[in-house]
C-alpha cells in the first residue's frame, strides 16, 4: 500500500475552485489526473453532506477536464470511474482519496491512498494522527508538496 500526504500551504494557487477548501480543490484535480490515467477512484468523505458537496465541486470543475463521477449507489451498475461516498465502498478500486478526518477501517483494500495536510491547524493535527495511524499499520507514508 502506498500512502501520499499532500502538504498544502495558505497560498494555494487561484483557479475555478478557489472558494472551496484547498484540499478539496486539489482532490478534484487529482481525480481528473487519475481518471485520465485510467484509474478507478473512491473518494471517501466524513458524511453525506460532504459527499454531496464534493460531487457538486466535480460538476463545477473545468469542463475540458470533466471527470465522470457519481455518489455511491447512483449512476451506472459498476459505478463511474470516480465514486464518492461516506460509507465503505461496494467495489474494489485501486485508489482511495480520503477527505475524512480519520483513516477509514477499509483503507487496507486500496493500493494507493491519497491524504491531505491542510494549512489549518486543527486539520493539520488530524492529518498528523492519520500519518501516525498508517505508520502503526507498517506503512511509511510519503509527503508531497502540493504547491
Amino acid at each position: 500500500m502506498q500512502v501520499n500526504f499532500y502538504l498544502l500551504d495558505e497560498t494555494a494557487p487561484q483557479n475555478e475552485l478557489s472558494t472551496v477548501p484547498a484540499h478539496f480543490a486539489l482532490a478534484c484535480q487529482l481525480c481528473a489526473d487519475l481518471y485520465r490515467a485510467k484509474q478507478r477512484v473512491f473518494v471517501y468523505t466524513a458524511d453525506q453532506q460532504q459527499a454531496e458537496a464534493f460531487d457538486e465541486l466535480l460538476w463545477q470543475f473545468d469542463a475540458e477536464r470533466f471527470v465522470p463521477h457519481n455518489l455511491s449507489g447512483e449512476g451506472p451498475r459498476y459505478g463511474a470511474p470516480v465514486e464518492i461516498s461516506w460509507q465503505a465502498p461496494r467495489q474494489n478500486r485501486p485508489v482511495l482519496v480520503n477527505l475524512a478526518d480519520t483513516v477509514p477501517a477499509f483503507a487496507n483494500r486500496f493500493n494507493q491512498i491519497i491524504e491531505f495536510v491542510p494549512a489549518d491547524a486543527q486539520l493539520k493535527a488530524q492529518a498528523r494522527e492519520r500519518f501516525k495511524h498508517y505508520r502503526q499499520l507498517g506503512v511509511t507514508p510519503q509527503t508531497v508538496n502540493a504547491n
